[in-house]
Formats: structure tokens, C-alpha cells, sequence
């Protein structure tokens, strides 16, 4: 096979998996040359290489998550972030991101990079203690994108604290503001990732017909002590924690049933106006600011209000 033919070859297949490339001309002792090279650069240097009658190896299947000092039109070509909407069914349904992060910059940026699409829009909420170096890290980042940015306030966030559900509650403010009129908002944290493309989730999400997706039920016994005794957030300068106490709370305002379910979800604009706005949801929100892990009951209980929304 011909130097030219392996051009061909490379040049049609992805180079996002590892690619071998052999010449079948040459003789068993050769050793393989490993290119560590840019996407940009694959091909060119994969046609140089053969075209000397050496061995290719090329292994190019990570997302480069290094900005450095590349430009933002090099940064979004270099690692093929989707810059138009890829179906007309995905344009006319646009979603809203919370993403509350905290460390760990390269795996943000991937999953940024994964759930990035432009009709879209994200609010990063970075957590006031995170790293100096990791904050601007995501300000770089973002300044690539003009459908994402920060949160214009950020909180203190303290695990299963008032903190954690706050920091979602500023982002859907600053949502609301957005000009993009998205249709389904969804909260994730750094560490997730999805299994889904941004079509699936779409179509799954038309599925529900308007109805919101926060999964949960009556409480078990062994989780009732959450907001039947007062919790407080106790920060300190190396680490933080909730502290347990055994002073009883008072019932839940307007008589509202606590349910429990996930702290993720998957809600419309109308709810998310709601829950911002409407008299019962801002009083929930006050009695639970002494609760553990408010987040856990505090859309679960909102979506069961009767005859406001059906549960999903």
C-alpha cells in the first residue's frame, strides 16, 4: 500500500480514537514512532511520517483541557466544541444548566465540553472557597462562550447545608434574566457526566409533557431527624460541617407535607418562576435554612404542592 493511500486512509478516519496506521512494506524491526501532536496536526504529521517509509502511531483521544494561552477560536476548533445547533428539534428547545463546581478544573472542563451546545445556557456557580488558580481557570474558560457565565453571586457552600441549595437558587435567578428562552432547567454538580446526547435529553424531557422531574416520596423513619431537629452550618477556616442538634424545629409552614427525593432535577421556566417567587416556596425555603441537606426535600415537596403541579 502506497504512502498517498495512507493519507486517504487517515484522512477519513476519526481522530478522536486511537488510530494505527502500518505500512506493509516495511520490515519487522522498525520500530513505531508515537506522535504526541494536537488534533489540528494529526494528519499533516501522519502523511509526513509515512511518506518517509516510517511507522505511525497515533493516539489522540482525550480532550485537551489545557487553555494555556491559545485564543478562544483555536480552544473551540482544537476540541470540536459544537458551535451551531444540530438539529432543528434541539434549536427550538433550548435548556438551562446549573453547574455548582468546586476543584478540579479538567474534569469540569470536560463535562462542560460534553454538555456545551450554543442554543443552550450555563450558570457556573464556583464555590467562595475554591482554589484562586481554579476560579480563573473557569473564567478563562467562559469567556469563550457568550451563553455561559458566572454566577453573580457566589456562596460558601458547606455539604448538605442551606449553602448547596442557595447556590441553585442564585443560578435560576440569574437564569431567568437570560435572553435565551430555555425550556427545562437542570442542575449538576463537577463531577457528573451524562450518558446522554443533548437530543436524548430532550426527547426524554418532552416525554413529561411540562411536568417537572424531581423524584422522591414520603420520607423513611431513619431520614425524619433532618428536619424535625435544627441543623446549623458551622464554617471553619480548614474545613466545614453541619452540626446536629436536638432542639426540635416547628412544623413546615402552610401546612406543607415534606416529601424527600433527589437533589437533582429537571424542572420548566413556570416552576422555576414559582420557586422564586411564590409565598409558600419562600417560606419553605426560610424554615429550611436550619434543616440537613435541604436540597433533598425542598423541590420534592414544592412539585407535590396539590394542585399546583403534578408529581413526577
Amino acid at each position: 500500500m502506497s504512502s498517498q493511500k495512507h493519507c486517504f486512509l487517515a484522512a477519513v478516519l476519526s481522530v478522536s480514537v486511537s488510530v494505527v496506521l502500518y505500512t506493509t512494506h516495511l520490515h519487522k524491526q522498525k520500530t513505531p514512532r508515537r506522535l504526541n501532536v494536537s488534533i489540528s496536526l494529526v494528519l499533516e504529521e501522519v502523511c509526513d511520517v509515512l511518506s518517509e517509509g516510517n511507522m505511525a502511531f497515533v493516539q489522540e483521544g482525550t480532550l485537551k483541557t489545557s487553555f494555556g494561552n491559545s485564543s478562544c477560536k483555536g480552544y473551540l476548533i482544537q476540541n470540536h466544541y459544537i458551535t451551531r445547533p444540530l438539529s432543528t428539534e434541539e434549536a427550538a428547545f433550548p435548556l438551562a444548566y446549573i453547574m455548582t463546581v468546586h476543584k478540579e478544573f479538567d474534569t469540569f472542563e470536560r463535562l462542560f465540553r460534553t454538555i456545551y451546545m450554543p442554543q443552550n445556557v450555563y450558570c457556573i456557580h464556583v464555590d467562595w472557597k475554591a482554589s484562586p488558580e481554579f476560579k480563573k481557570n473557569v473564567e478563562n474558560l467562559l469567556k469563550c462562550f457568550p451563553n455561559a457565565f458566572l454566577a453573580s453571586k457566589m456562596e460558601l457552600v458547606v455539604y448538605a447545608g442551606i449553602s448547596r441549595l442557595q447556590a441553585d437558587l442564585n443560578c435560576m435567578k440569574d437564569l431567568l434574566e437570560s435572553e435565551i428562552q430555555w425550556k427545562y432547567l437542570l442542575n449538576t454538580c463537577g463531577q457528573d457526566f451524562p450518558l446522554k446526547t443533548n437530543k436524548e435529553i430532550i426527547q426524554h424531557l418532552k416525554g413529561f409533557k411540562g411536568k417537572n422531574i424531581t423524584p422522591g416520596g414520603l420520607p423513611p423513619a431513619h431520614v425524619l431527624r433532618r428536619t424535625k431537629y435544627i441543623h446549623k452550618e458551622q464554617n471553619y477556616h480548614f474545613f466545614s460541617f453541619i452540626l446536629w442538634t436536638f432542639f426540635p424545629k416547628t412544623p413546615a409552614p402552610h401546612n406543607l407535607t415534606i416529601y424527600f427525593g433527589s437533589a437533582y432535577i429537571a424542572v420548566t421556566r413556570e416552576f422555576t418562576k414559582f420557586i422564586l417567587a411564590d409565598q409558600r416556596a419562600i417560606d419553605l425555603l426560610e424554615w429550611s435554612r436550619d434543616t440537613y441537606s435541604p436540597d433533598e426535600h425542598f423541590w420534592v415537596t414544592l412539585n407535590r404542592i396539590p394542585g399546583m403541579y403534578d408529581a413526577s
